[in-house]
């Protein structure tokens, strides 16, 4: 017996899937509010639907609104690939690729984005008003593709590079619960995933990447979590945002480079980023602004070098290595046991001359800094026209042993009350010791990289 609340999309009789799965959708979701009327019968009456988008390429030309709850749409594959290296190899070469596209249960949005109306670009909408919120929308299983970015207006030479064309993959613009993202495939979209004002939300498991930014929580929320997601945002753009949240946890995320920040949270407390591996070709890599305080930073791994890349070389994120890989402005936060690897060109330290910076507090007091290992080395700038291989070789080479002089720790002179231990030397830690306690890591006599800086 078939359920009346499992749709698939191909067997819909309104509409063509193929031509606007959107369309389709949609006229699904008004099948489910004409037949799921009544809020209470039989100690039930809404018990929502799953809809079921088989392996194929589908256009998206109309946005899909949704405003039920208890809905699922679900694919057969995320079927993620670069749409980065193939427009950035020569298009006499694309007939010698095995494949062109993404592929799984794909989406293909056609929508005309602007980025001034930022909701309309929206693949995926979802918006009500209202008591109880929206509650368990799911998305899970099938790819989501934003097919180009476009010009932009900056110098940029090849406009598949600027990471903009106004689309979005999943906008939620009200305030929401328990709503899960799993195991999709988003990739060439302006916008991942933005979320308004979550509670328990769950992104879990997805590929996120080649996106001008990935996952953004806006406005408020809280008891959410971000895990086990593969990411990667452009230049422009956030791997992780998050503002005015509290009980949030990152966990076990692999964050690629090549975007703004890895993780970027503003106003968050009380929230956990724990055993991340974080990779990225520019400073700022985790930001803790605006007050983000109460916050536990444990057990994360986070690389800076240089794109190793011919076509996505000369990008920067605006800030100098002064600013630091983890910067911090609020209080009583927790930063401990987290490994730093700074592999870097001396020649490629801006402003020329500066000595970087791994961790700075900015303002604050409270914050504890304990037993996070620094490894700063020099490299130098390397180039190819292999984007896998570039960066393969540039992971494992490990065999620089010139110290790079860094500040492994700074905390500002407006910053007090702070506690750092054995996360830097004498030489290599700036703070006041009048205002801030301090234990250097002990260093050997001899053999120490550390000596090479004396």
């Amino acid at each position: 017996m078939v359920s009346k609340n499992y749709y698939d999309v191909t067997q819909w009789a309104i509409g063509d899937p193929f031509n606007d799965i959107g369309e389709v959708i949609n006229s699904i979701l008004l099948d489910i509010k004409k037949r799921q009327k009544e809020i209470d019968e039989n100690d039930g009456g809404k018990p929502g639907a799953v809809i079921y988008i088989p392996p194929g390429d589908y256009h998206l030309k109309t946005q899909v609104v949704i405003d039920i709850s208890f809905l699922k749409i679900m694919g057969s594959g995320h079927g993620f690939t670069s749409s980065s290296i193939r427009y950035n190899v020569p298009e006499d070469e694309w007939s010698d690729l095995h494949e062109l596209w993404p592929g799984g249960s794909r989406i293909l949005v056609d929508l005309s984005g602007s980025s001034k109306e930022e909701a309309a670009g929206a693949a995926f909408y979802i918006q009500r008003s209202g008591d109880p919120r929206i509650s368990s929308v799911e998305f899970s299983n099938f790819c989501i593709d934003g097919l180009h970015f476009v010009d932009d207006g900056s110098d940029e030479t090849n406009p598949e590079n600027t990471y903009t064309n106004g689309i979005t993959g999943i906008h939620v613009a009200s305030a929401n619960d328990s709503f899960r993202i799993t195991g999709m495939g988003f990739v060439y979209l302006e916008h991942g995933i933005i979320s308004y004002h979550a509670d328990a939300l769950t992104i879990h498991d997805n590929f996120i990447a080649e996106c001008g930014s990935c996952i953004e929580l806006r406005g408020w929320g809280q008891a959410s979590k971000v895990t086990d997601n593969l990411i990667g945002a452009g230049f422009k753009g956030y791997s992780i945002y998050a503002e005015n949240f509290g009980g949030l946890l990152v966990t076990a995320n692999n964050v690629f480079p090549r975007g703004a920040s890895c993780i970027h949270l503003e106003g968050v407390t009380r929230s956990l980023i724990s055993n991340n591996r974080l990779h990225a070709f520019y400073p700022g890599m985790v930001i803790l602004d605006k007050n983000s305080s109460e916050n536990s930073i444990s057990s994360n791994h986070l690389l800076h070098d240089h794109e190793p890349w011919a076509p996505l070389q000369g990008r920067n994120n605006g800030l100098d290595d002064t600013f630091g890989l983890l910067s911090i402005n609020g209080n009583s936060n927790t930063v401990i046991g987290n490994h730093f690897s700074e592999i870097i060109d001396k020649d490629q330290i801006s402003p020329k001359g500066a000595t970087p910076v791994i961790i700075h507090v900015v303002t604050g007091n409270g914050n504890y800094i304990s037993n996070n290992h620094i490894v700063a080395t020099k490299s130098e700038l390397t180039s190819s026209d292999s984007c896998f291989a570039s960066q393969v070789e540039a992971l494992l080479t490990n065999d620089a042993n010139e110290a790079l002089e860094v500040k492994t720790v700074l905390i500002e002179r407006q910053s007090f009350g702070n506690t750092v231990l054995d996360s830097g030397s004498e030489a290599q830690v700036e703070l006041d010791k009048e205002d801030n306690a301090f234990r250097a890591t002990p260093t050997p006599a001899k053999h120490s990289i550390l000596n090479e800086l004396r």
